[in-house]
């Protein structure tokens, strides 16, 4: 039987490819994706600062690494997605709730959209999925796959699948994910090929949804977790992760990485092998 499903998503290319990979799906069916659409993108704000190279031309390597990754797809593949374009934040007003609410999706998928406030998540208890770019509870907030390289924790460089919760990052998780990583890979090149195994398993967790068992918990040390925000988005910060990157931060993960992992355990579900 196929799955019926709502996608709430952004409208950078990584989103088009996640709304459109999972409709190609012969095991889903997209009742509708909403897009939200920011005023500015991130890179537009912090081009009108002051000082912003550092910053800027990672964006735009971001940029051009995306369209080489999933230009091609997104404009071949045909869009069974039925997308609806809205402004970014509107997802929680009443009109789209109410219209969420009566197309009565059996799960919801969140990934890469505002915060959401509304009634769905009491509505869709148990069947609103969160994706979290990121391990939590080992890192929360923003840009959780580019601090770990700041802080020498490739090891929690991931995706998080979760229930939706009123929290930042916070849900009961579902499954968690690592990158396949290569010597010699860009942090682009990793966070690329991390959302497209995202997408297979996504995929796979839509599919087994109602078959899913309830994972091992995992006891982690709550010194341990970090929160950032898009303030900790530097200058400073971005020259340190490409230094880290030029001294050998991934040639030294890879030479250690069952040991290095091992540190930080990851919510593993047996139904999604």
């Amino acid at each position: 039987m196929l799955k019926k499903i709502i996608i709430i998503t952004g409208h950078e290319l990584r989103h088009d490819f996640f709304r459109k990979y999972l409709a190609a799906s012969k095991e889903i069916e997209v009742v509708k994706t909403y897009c939200e659409v920011p005023e500015t993108s991130l890179l537009g704000k912090i081009q009108i600062e002051a000082d912003n190279d550092s910053r800027s031309r990672h964006l735009l390597m971001r940029e051009q690494t995306e369209r080489d990754f999933f230009e091609l797809f997104c404009a071949k593949i045909q869009d069974n997605s039925n997308a609806a374009f809205i402004p970014k934040g509107t997802i929680n007003s009443e009109e789209l709730v109410n219209e969420i609410s009566k197309l009565n999706p059996d799960i919801i998928v969140a990934y890469g959209c505002s915060i959401i406030k509304s009634s769905l998540l009491e509505t869709f208890r148990g069947r609103f999925v969160n994706i979290h770019l990121g391990l939590s509870p080992y890192y929360r907030g923003s840009a959780t796959n580019f601090f770990p390289f700041i802080n020498d924790e490739v090891s929690c460089v991931g995706v998080t699948f979760m229930h939706i919760d009123e929290g930042i990052d916070t849900g009961k998780i579902i499954h968690q994910i690592r990158p396949t990583i290569v010597h010699g890979d860009s942090i682009h090149q990793i966070g690329n090929r991390l959302i497209k195994e995202m997408a297979t398993v996504c995929e796979k967790l839509i599919v087994r949804f109602t078959d899913l068992k309830e994972p091992k918990a995992v006891h982690t040390d709550k010194t341990s977790e970090k929160v950032y925000r898009n303030k900790d988005f530097t200058e400073e910060t971005v020259a340190i992760m490409y230094q880290k990157f030029a001294d050998g931060i991934i040639e030294n993960y890879l030479n250690h990485k069952t040991a290095l992992d091992a540190q930080y355990p990851l919510v593993h579900n047996p139904t999604l092998d």
